[in-house]
């Protein structure tokens, strides 16, 4: 079993999952299927806070498609709360 955590921002809502040991693999289907708004969690894109080289984090992103995108406002915002509520972060 594995914890995730749900954020909405702005109309957006994101499946947040920590992911910094790096245990969880996505895959495309399973993303599709997570998003699935009647038969899985639903939402507009899943969210993966994983360790980084060359930062503190790093956000790894998927729209509801299944495919990865570089980057997503309201997806940073709801991650950053995201860290800030589990005190991974401070102010």
């Amino acid at each position: 079993m594995v914890s995730f955590s749900k954020y909405q921002g702005i109309g957006n809502d994101f499946i947040i999952f920590n992911n910094l040991d790096k245990t969880i693999k996505p895959e495309e289907a399973s993303i599709v299927k997570l998003c699935d708004r009647h038969f899985g969690i639903g939402a507009d894109g899943v969210i993966f806070l994983e360790s980084s080289e060359n930062a503190d984090f790093e956000m790894v992103f998927f729209n509801r498609d299944g495919s990865r995108a570089e980057m997503c406002g309201n997806g940073i915002r709801c991650l950053a709360a995201y860290m800030r509520d589990n005190n991974l972060i401070s102010n």
